[in-house]
């Protein structure tokens, strides 16, 4: 028993015209409703001495309407005879040897559809009458969840527990009509004087069970999140990345409470409206906002930032204190390209003065290689006047070590030329 396809897709046409008593969907319907019987449409629609509760009730000969994004489902008793989820209009004809009695039309439907036919399906009586229900294959929206307290989660990014009170909404779709009709839905939503199934109502047990699992399940699903290297591992990129998170979600609810193997139901699509961190989460995420800010690229900036100062202070003073200013400054610009090279690691702090004084209590290279006079004997008169003349040789070599840095740091745009020109005719002595 089943039906026959008069015509596939869209409704109109020569169809349209010769169909003038049908059943359809009901109109008006919320967008959150799943399951609904089936409605007379058409010029004999109402009329007749048994019009009460059998809209929805088919016999051999009736026509269906199916719209797309819309499935069909027929039973008696309490048991699926029949499923359509390809768009089209059908005729019911139980006798004939041509009827079918599932068209599924492939697409988004889950692969486990005819193996549900196959463990439900119900033969019927021939002759008997039918109950029509259409099922939603559309995303179905706005399906709230919210947490009235913290909920706390492993987080890779701050290496610790975190917790949040959140909110938001998820869209679902039914994948498997016959699993989610058949294990799910209450039997008051199928039986002779049905009611809408819909998800958002309030009054829907299965809708809050729903809900409360949804709840349940959004501590796993933020670790599996935050804990994804392929989504950085940050929570800030949760509420632009509606699909991701809705991977996560789904994932943890079907590993908790089996939606799709057992119900046909799959979450597609999560947005969060909000995520409130408790206080000590708070207080982690400003502290490593900080260190965020100190490393990395932002951090090389600040330090470059420190060099250009210290060279314009420099051009702005004359005698030793620009000169310990200029030296300030390439200290902090050797330790800048020290941390271009690696700038995984912080640059190593070098102090100025310190060096300063190190190089002022170095001995000339040729008082160095010198041999002292032995004791009792006088010096060579001449040594003096060498050690006097290693002094400005030394000077010199410390200029042009300088300019070759100060060059060096032009290159990189640590400086501008004006600073280096500064810099160039104080190590000369030009300025």
């Amino acid at each position: 028993m089943g039906f026959i396809q008069a015509f596939s897709g869209a409704i109109g046409g020569m169809f349209a015209d010769q169909w003038i008593d049908f059943l359809e969907p009901p109109r008006n319907l919320p967008p959150t409703a799943a399951i609904f019987p089936a409605v007379a449409n058409g010029q004999n629609a109402g009329r007749g001495s048994n019009t009460r509760g059998s809209e929805h009730v088919i016999t051999s000969g009736s026509k269906i309407l199916v719209p797309e994004g819309f499935g069909l489902i027929t039973m008696e008793d309490g048991g699926i005879t029949g499923f359509i989820a390809q768009p089209g209009g059908f005729v019911f004809e139980p006798q004939s040897q041509d009827s079918k009695s599932v068209f599924t039309g492939g697409g988004f439907l889950s692969s486990t559809v005819g193996t549900s036919w196959e463990r439900f399906k119900h033969g019927g009586r021939p002759g008997s009458q039918q109950m029509a229900f259409y099922v939603n294959l559309k995303e179905i929206p706005n399906n709230r969840f919210g947490t009235q307290s913290e909920i706390y989660w492993d987080d890779a990014y701050l290496g610790t527990q975190v917790g949040a009170i959140t909110r938001g909404t998820y869209t679902l779709r039914i994948v498997d009509p016959i699993l989610f009709v058949r294990n799910f839905v209450p039997q008051a939503y199928t039986s002779a004087s049905p009611k809408v199934f819909d998800f958002g109502d309030i009054d829907n047990p299965a809708g809050a069970q729903l809900f409360n699992e949804v709840v349940s399940s959004l501590a796993p699903a933020f670790s599996n999140y935050t804990n994804d290297p392929n989504k950085g591992n940050r929570m800030s990129r949760i509420q632009g990345d509606a699909l991701g998170f809705a991977q996560s979600l789904s994932a943890a609810v079907e590993e908790g409470y089996q939606w799709s193997s057992d119900r046909g139901l799959v979450i597609v699509k999560t947005a969060i409206q909000a995520i409130e961190y408790d206080e000590t989460t708070k207080k982690l995420l400003a502290d490593a906002q900080k260190a965020d800010a100190l490393s990395g690229a932002r951090g090389q900036s600040f330090l470059q930032q420190s060099v250009a100062r210290g060279f314009e202070s420099a051009g702005e003073n004359s005698g030793g204190q620009g000169i310990a200013m200029m030296g300030m400054g390439m200290n902090a610009a050797g330790g800048a390209m020290n941390f271009q090279q690696n700038p995984n690691q912080p640059a190593p702090y070098q102090n100025p003065f310190q060096q300063q004084q190190q190089q002022g209590g170095q001995q000339p290279p040729q008082q160095q290689g010198q041999q002292q006079p032995a004791q009792g004997q006088q010096a060579p008169q001449q040594q003096a006047p060498q050690g006097q003349q290693g002094q400005p040789q030394q000077n010199g070599d410390d200029s042009i070590a300088k300019l070759a840095q100060y060059k060096q740091m032009l290159d990189q745009g640590l400086i501008t030329q004006e600073d280096y020109d500064a810099a160039k005719n104080r190590a000369l002595g030009l300025g």
